[in-house]
């Protein structure tokens, strides 16, 4: 009966944060206290850029209220916060954004990265960016008269500009970026499964070494113990009129060896059923020893492989015999390989026995013809059972290219291999792979590694957002160049105007073009608290120089005068200040 209790925490799903992504694990608050930080950063500076650039107010829809520019830009921030948990709509909703206030166009660009990155599916990746490029355009289109961008052709176009330069530039990358990464991680999956299977192709080849061994064991001891079952019954016979006494004792022996050797073949059969070898391949007292070594060699003699024999040292006769059967293997398997990937090769078969120790090399040079490309490189399981029969008697076996182009398998056993604890050591010893990865480095290392590459992936990311940056100031100004300019009117100060109104225009006193009307200018209104001596764009002329005089009552313009001086030298204008005619 099903259970009505509510399910347990350990088994709910996660609970993701809206500030993370994919297979991203936990809330990210830290992350997303630092790219608010950073968000806010970049629009200010961007605010900053264009602020420094429009020269007036109304020239790049910067007219909104302050309290309406800080409510869009903290609406920026949190969509571009949560773009990794709704990639799409945080890049519609910065695109739309930014047609209203452009000061968030770093943040549609790194959206429409993230965007772009994230989205697998190509139709749906090219409808999103092409979805924020349209929502860029419409939002400048309709908010360009109300936000002081003038008529709204001029608004579709620099909202176009900045969806080129924040959504499809950064799109573009974001998506070559996320092919890379699909492409790396199909690349390692790919690597894991061969890594895989090449572990599970050589523990079928220990496996499989191991039952041959095991029945290779099974033909030595049941032989052994055939032989001394037959002896006890006929013992058993003897003494049964000899010594009726010990008739017993004969019996108990037979029936104990009868016991052993089925208990053995109980023990062995989960090995499976093996064939049992043939020919020079048939376990004998003689096999490993020189005259079964040099049947083999004269095997491949006999099929046109010329081979070379040395032996040194004593024969194997009196090694145990699964010293014996590693020989044998390791020049059967040799031989076997040099058949079949390098045939008519010249090949050289040594076996030295110095006493402790059995080395045996077997060495090929190149083939005179190249093998078919259907033999490939063979699966290699034949090695791994070797290094596994000889790993098990404490011996070690070696196999590679040479230099010349050949190949050489050398193999170094113990004539007395190591027994009770010593070959329970070997063996589980043999059971490690041959090639296990081991950790490279420590911790730390491993954890400044990581630092290190989040540093660089930060630096990279910044200098794209600068670039981005700059390719949209870059855009704008062009835009703005070619939009039709207002014809131009001078300003002409009236009597009755303001001090403000009249500095708002750049015109300032100058103190060179007061020393130079002081005692020669006629006399100023008898109401007139001060006045201003512009400097005029006009050069002097016979040796006068034309000043206009300002005179004001209380900042209110009350008389405008224009007359000459005498000069002797042409003054020159300060630097950065405007003349006035």
């Amino acid at each position: 009966m099903p259970s009505s209790a509510p399910p347990t925490a350990a088994q709910r799903p996660p609970t993701r944060s809206p500030f993370t992504g994919p297979g991203e694990q936990g809330r990210q608050l830290w992350r997303a206290a630092g790219e608010t930080a950073l968000a806010g950063l970049l629009v200010l500076l961007t605010y900053q850029a264009l602020d420094w650039y429009r020269g007036q107010p109304s020239m790049l829809g910067m007219t909104l209220d302050g309290s309406v520019m800080v409510v869009l830009a903290l609406v920026g921030i949190g969509l571009v916060l949560v773009r990794r948990r709704f990639p799409a709509w945080s890049l519609l909703g910065l695109s739309a954004l930014m047609g209203l206030f452009p000061a968030t166009g770093l943040l549609t660009a790194v959206a429409s990265y993230t965007a772009a990155r994230q989205t697998e599916a190509r139709r749906r990746r090219v409808a999103v960016l092409l979805a924020g490029l349209v929502s860029a355009m419409l939002a400048g289109f309709a908010s360009a008269p109300d936000t002081g961008l003038g008529s709204r052709p001029y608004g579709l176009v620099l909202g176009a500009v900045l969806a080129a330069t924040t959504v499809l530039i950064p799109g573009l990358v974001g998506t070559a970026r996320g092919q890379q990464d699909r492409l790396v991680r199909a690349l390692r999956e790919r690597t894991a499964a061969a890594e895989e299977a090449r572990r599970l192709a050589d523990s079928e080849a220990r496996m499989h070494e191991r039952s041959r061994i095991a029945a290779e064991m099974h033909d030595l001891v049941g032989h052994r113990l055939s032989l001394i079952s037959l002896h006890a019954g006929g013992l058993e016979m003897a003494l049964q009129e000899q010594a009726p006494e010990l008739r017993e004792e004969a019996a108990l022996v037979r029936g104990a060896t009868r016991d052993a050797m089925r208990e053995l073949r109980e023990a062995l059969g989960v090995l499976g059923p093996l064939g049992r070898d043939t020919g020079t391949d048939a376990l004998t007292d003689a096999t490993g020893t020189r005259p079964d070594i040099e049947a083999l060699v004269a095997e491949s003699r006999g099929v046109g492989v010329p081979v070379e024999f040395s032996w040194d040292g004593e024969d194997l006769d009196a090694r145990p015999a699964r010293v014996r059967r590693a020989v044998h293997r390791v020049v059967r398997e040799s031989l076997t390989n040099v058949h079949r990937y390098a045939a008519g090769a010249h090949v050289t078969v040594a076996v030295t026995h110095t006493g402790e120790r059995v080395k045996v090399r077997v060495r090929n040079g190149v083939p005179p013809v190249p093998p078919a490309a259907t033999t490939g490189l063979g699966s290699g399981r034949g090695l791994t059972g070797l290094r596994e029969r000889v790993a098990l008697l404490g011996g070690t076996v070696e196999a590679g290219s040479t230099p010349g182009g050949g190949f050489s398998v050398t193999a170094d056993i113990p004539a007395d291999p190591a027994s009770g604890a010593q070959a329970e050591e070997a063996e589980n010893g043999a059971d490690a792979p041959p090639h296990e990865e081991r950790p490279q480095g420590s911790t730390p290392v491993r954890a400044g590694r990581r630092l290190q590459r989040g540093l660089t992936s930060a630096a990279v990311g910044l200098l794209g957002l600068a670039g981005v940056g700059a390719m949209m100031l870059f855009g704008v100004v062009l835009v703005n160049e070619a939009r039709p300019s207002r014809p131009y009117h001078p300003f002409e100060p009236r009597v009755g105007m303001t001090r403000e109104q009249i500095q708002r225009e750049w015109i300032t006193d100058n103190d060179m073009v007061r020393a130079a009307a002081a005692g020669r200018e006629p006399h100023r209104p008898a109401s007139a608290t001060d006045c201003m001596y512009p400097w005029v764009d006009k050069k002097a002329k016979d040796g006068r120089l034309p000043i206009v005089r300002y005179c004001f009552r209380s900042d209110i313009l009350i008389s405008i005068d224009r007359f000459t001086v005498p000069v002797v030298t042409e003054p020159q204008p300060p630097r950065g200040s405007r003349t006035h005619d």
